[in-house]
């Protein structure tokens, strides 16, 4: 018996990565890779080849680890990657202090099963399930891949196997994006061909209730657009004097939230909707001075659109909030006008993007102005996060050029993930199909293929879609772009692999209730994964 290949074995693992806390941006987050790297020494083969298992910098005290099991003369190699981070516990409230003990939260809520959400009920009734922060999402799939990993030190697969396990993926995938490099690196230092990125994310339902068990082909994209919305100031008691820049923003939410118009349908899998993900004023302080400049940003995911195609109708969203706006206050303005002696002045609001207001910037005030509040901001940002950085960025921007208000300018703020699919890559296709049978005939389970994985991964790392020069309209949008915030895009088109999840049965991810299947995770995964990889191995 090898170190983590028992259930029993298995578990273990996982409870002692739960046990460090890697928060995103947490301390522990630096801490974990030191902890999967002295484990992965303890296998024979990396006493024999200490090179072979790196822990490398992401630029930002963070690390990610490597680990490759090479056989002599062979070529083919097969990436397992994997995310250590996990997002915070405030969501368990008085039992936080447990989260990351598994075994203790486990038992817990079992004594206080009757408190449980009634699904919560049904799973520990009719399955065997681990509780706790991480077990689901992701180092289930991280202890997978280190019992893999000692599975090729022992020869049993018919090429190299390399693992990849990466900080933050819950934020800025920091982690991912440095790895591109250095995986292009790993390939030309040990003369490696890498024929499959393999993730073991967890499967996510797609509908409250979704029983199904599901493999991935590819990973869903997304982007995050924002408006800036640059009204008039004015005193509360002359609203129409100015123009609120909160009605403008709240107007785009109406405008954008839930809008089916921006799904797109693929095989007949569709995106969700848009929905806000931050909306607010940018006044400092409490004044009687309307909120006149407010921001809106908003999650939208992508399939298949270039980024051209997904300018253009966010612009004429913000298009129509403009011609909106416009009636509306015509309308109330015409209605108050008849109980008070003022004549309403004509409303035009402006539709921009970022990139355009820069030119003009540049033109109107030279670019030695605008390098030099951009420089400040970036050099000031303390503990801001990407997105308020770049909210801050299109402001003083914005304010610089006050003359165009009122305006409305669409630009795009950090993360951005580019879709995926391996659909119909034929490695992937025939491997698909190969698995599906597979778990058929040998586990009596039904593998639905899914284009895109939905919870969102590292995979939108592996390659581009689309050749690098198509992304320009995200670039000259993205305010934080090269100042702090940017994608290896050219590494990305050299390091074309095609992609491939399957992973373990979770529920409830970033959730307190987020719990694992672990009779599925370390029974029936644990046949199928490596046949899996065995199979990739075999065709051409």
């Amino acid at each position: 018996m090898g170190k983590w290949q028992s259930k029993e074995q298995l578990v273990d693992l996982l409870c002692s990565l739960v046990r460090i806390p890697s928060v995103t941006g947490s301390p522990a987050e630096k801490v974990l890779p030191e902890y999967v790297v002295d484990q992965l020494r303890t296998l024979p083969y990396y006493r024999e080849h200490p090179d072979h298992v790196r822990a490398h910098p992401t630029g930002d005290g963070r690390h990610f680890v490597t680990a490759l099991v090479k056989k002599p003369g062979i070529r083919d190699t097969i990436i397992l990657v994997s995310h250590f981070d996990v997002v915070d516990v405030e969501d368990y409230g008085a039992w936080r202090t447990q989260a990351f003990d598994p075994q203790a939260l486990t038992s817990l809520f079992h004594a206080n099963a009757q408190t449980m959400p009634s699904e919560v009920q049904r799973d520990m009734q009719s399955g065997n399930w681990l509780f706790g922060r991480g077990t689901m999402d992701m180092k289930c799939g991280l202890a997978l891949h280190m019992s893999m990993v000692e599975r090729a030190s022992d020869g049993e697969f018919d090429g190299n196997i390399l693992l990849l396990t990466v900080p933050d993926e819950e934020v800025n995938s920091v982690g991912m994006r440095a790895a591109v490099p250095a995986l292009l690196a790993l390939a030309e230092e040990f003369d490696l061909t890498y024929k499959t990125v393999l993730n073991s994310e967890p499967m996510f339902t797609r509908f409250p209730g979704d029983q199904n068990k599901y493999l991935y082909t590819g990973s869903i994209g997304k982007v995050l657009p924002g408006f800036l919305c640059y009204g008039k100031e004015t005193h509360v008691g002359e609203p129409f004097a100015g123009l609120n820049g909160n009605f403008m923003a709240s107007q785009i939410t109406c405008e954008l939230e839930l809008n089916t118009a921006f799904c797109e349908i693929v095989e007949g899998e569709a995106s969700p909707p848009p929905t806000n993900l931050i909306q607010k004023d940018l006044k400092k302080e409490y004044s009687v001075q309307i909120p006149h400049r407010a921001v809106t940003l908003f999650n939208l995911f992508l399939l298949e659109k270039r980024m051209d195609e997904v300018v253009e109708p966010l612009l004429q969203a913000a298009k129509n909030v403009a011609e909106r706006i416009r009636q509306t206050y015509v309308q109330h303005a015409g209605l108050f006008a008849s109980n008070a002696p003022f004549t309403p002045r004509d409303l035009s609001i402006r539709v921009m993007t970022y990139e355009e207001l820069l030119a003009y910037a540049v033109k109107a005030y030279g670019e030695e102005k605008l390098r030099s509040i951009q420089s400040e901001i970036v050099a000031d940002r303390q503990d801001k996060d990407d997105r308020d950085v770049t909210i801050e960025l299109v402001d003083q921007v914005a304010i610089l050029c006050k003359e165009l208000s009122p305006m409305i300018v669409l630009f795009f703020a950090p993360p951005f993930y580019p879709a995926v699919s391996s659909r119909t890559h034929p490695l992937i296709a025939r491997t698909a199909a190969e698995m599906e049978t597979y778990a058929r005939e040998r586990h009596q389970i039904t593998l639905r293929r899914q284009n895109y994985f939905g919870g969102i991964s590292d995979l939108s790392y592996v390659g581009l879609e689309y050749p690098a020069a198509s992304m320009q309209p995200l670039v000259a949008n993205m305010p934080l772009w090269d100042r702090g915030y940017s994608i290896p895009l050219q590494e990305l088109e050299a390091f074309d692999v095609p992609v491939l999840n399957l992973g373990p049965v979770g529920r409830d991810a970033h959730q307190w209730t987020e719990r694992l299947d672990i009779d599925y995770a370390f029974g029936t995964l644990m046949d199928m994964l490596p046949h899996c990889i065995q199979t990739l191995f075999k065709h051409a």
